[in-house]
């Protein structure tokens, strides 16, 4: 095992109905003014927007608003953000959706404390030394972003799809309470199950450290959610099911599966960043996509652990198998399997492959990854 820091401050309150204290939390954080974020509208639809503000109104925090943050948030509306925080001097970013709307927050929380453009960031010209707290109420699991410190957005005049992390944006609390998900399609119930499993197998397979204990972790949380998938898919309105999912979501990517490992990359989301960002696909539908050709092009690197996967995910001895029976569970809950499933053409390969690199040289995996490796791999999509 490598030696490792593991640090995770954020406060979750999970359970029915903890929405409405969102107002009492912010206040126990003697925070009086926040910037409220939140998507398309349909928390104005189902009700939860009401208890939003009723709840900030009945603990005295007022509140700004900046909503329109969509699936694949935009830094035009993440640089609205911050010129609003700036200017009402709010104490605090409130985010309420899924994982768009809290790395918008995020990222609105880093530049409300920066001079300097929030996108530099996202580039490696600036290091993120403070920012404002970020309160969250989820109405999605997937990206566990309730849970921890990153956020992804995309430039829209460049379509470059970057991250940043810092445990200066992991949420001071975040409520998640599995009800506010029941009305998830199935469409993307699919995809959020397809970005948990991403998360949880990037370092499974790519660390040349990966404690037993660790690989362990990974293998329950993916159990987990197939399992849990299934059960949904069947019956929405399985609260069990649903809560279930929505915590093993936060263990997929809060810090703890990748302690005590090495060496490890996220070479999936590096290459679907690309389909999301000059495709608007849905992420965990670019990862459907990407996956499985990514792990037939990596597998020899690694073949002992690809045979463990099959063994512990399917009961299966070859590496191969375990692949084509993971790509056979993608399409079955939905999920596209292929270029060709997204209308993404393939001649657009070397197009997606050159975006794709630059997001490998920001972090610092061109050296593995070139322009030519990755179109090697979108040819086996």
């Amino acid at each position: 095992m490598n030696d490792f820091t593991y640090y995770n401050p954020t406060k979750i309150e999970f359970g029915k109905a903890k929405e409405n204290n969102i107002g009492l939390y912010i206040k126990e954080a003697s925070i009086k003014k926040v910037l409220l974020v939140y998507g398309e509208g349909s928390i104005k639809k189902n009700g939860l927007y009401e208890r939003v503000v009723a709840s900030l109104n009945e603990h005295g925090v007022s509140y700004e608003e900046l909503d329109g943050i969509v699936s694949n948030p935009l830094l035009s509306r993440v640089y609205d953000g911050v010129k609003i925080s700036k200017e009402s001097g709010v104490k605090a970013i409130l985010g309420v959706g899924g994982g768009s709307v809290v790395d918008s927050a995020k990222a609105i929380a880093a530049g409300a404390k920066y001079d300097g453009d929030v996108w530099d960031f996202f580039i490696n010209k600036a290091q993120i030394t403070e920012a404002l707290p970020v309160f969250t109420v989820m109405t999605l699991s997937a990206a566990a972003s309730e849970m921890n410190g990153n956020s992804v957005i995309t430039k829209d005049e460049t379509q470059q799809k970057y991250s940043i992390a810092s445990v200066l944006l992991n949420p001071r609390i975040s409520v998640v309470n599995p009800e506010l998900m029941a009305t998830v399609s199935p469409e993307y119930l699919a995809y959020s199950a397809v970005d948990i499993i991403a998360h949880s197998i990037e370092v499974y397979f790519t660390a040349n450290i990966h404690p037993d204990f660790n690989s362990r972790i990974v293998e329950s949380i993916i159990k987990t959610v197939m399992q849990t998938t299934e059960t949904l898919m069947k019956n929405p309105k399985d609260y069990d099911a649903r809560a279930e999912f929505a915590w093993v979501s936060m263990q997929a990517l809060n810090g703890l599966t990748p302690a005590g490992t090495a060496g490890g990359s996220f070479p999936n989301h590096m290459i679907e960043h690309s389909l999301s960002a000059l495709y608007n696909v849905a992420h965990g539908a670019g990862l459907a996509i990407v996956i499985p050709a990514w792990m037939k092009w990596h597998k020899s690197q690694n073949t002992k652990q690809y045979e463990r996967f099959a063994k512990e995910i399917f009961n299966e001895s070859s590496a191969d198998k375990g692949i084509e029976l993971l790509e056979a569970w993608f399409a079955k809950i939905g999920a596209p399997v292929s270029l060709g499933d997204a209308k993404i053409p393939k001649e657009d390969i070397q197009k997606i492959a050159t975006n794709a690199y630059g997001t490998a040289t920001v972090w610092g995996m061109d050296a593995d990854y070139s322009v030519e490796t990755i179109m090697e791999i979108l040819e086996k999509a």
